[in-house]
């Protein structure tokens, strides 16, 4: 097994939940947190600001050693996961909702959305209805 951590990261603290089910799904896996409560919350920051940051972000949980990344945040996930993928020689997992499995399960077809406002505006979020 590779002993370097698995980085997880989000824009405040929601991430721990994301935490706590990586480390029961994986409890042997040494992991890395990083809550960016400086500029948190991210829903109303600018796409190229939310990029940016994350990218920084993930560019220093790599230097750190991480062998994977988790990114545990909607927003983040949404504006950042596609230059995170073509830039960084690690796996990226996002947090991506799973709006038609979740619709298809439904009886009634009809699910809802806990998400920032940047979330919801943006493209790859439509793309997923």
């Amino acid at each position: 097994m590779n002993p370097s951590p698995i980085g997880i990261f989000d824009s405040g603290l929601g991430g721990l939940s994301v935490l706590r089910e990586v480390r029961a799904l994986l409890p042997h896996e040494s992991l890395l947190y990083f809550a960016d409560s400086r500029y948190a919350p991210y829903g109303e920051k600018p796409e190229h600001f939310v990029e940016a940051r994350t990218l920084q972000v993930c560019e220093w949980l790599v230097a750190q050693g991480c062998k994977a990344l988790v990114i545990a945040c909607n927003t983040a996930t949404m504006h950042a996961v596609q230059t995170l993928r073509e830039r960084l020689a690690v796996p990226i997992i996002g947090v991506e909702p799973g709006l038609k499995p979740a619709a298809a399960a439904s009886r009634s077809k009809v699910v809802g959305v806990l998400a920032t406002a940047n979330t919801l505006k943006s493209a790859k979020f439509n793309r997923l209805l």
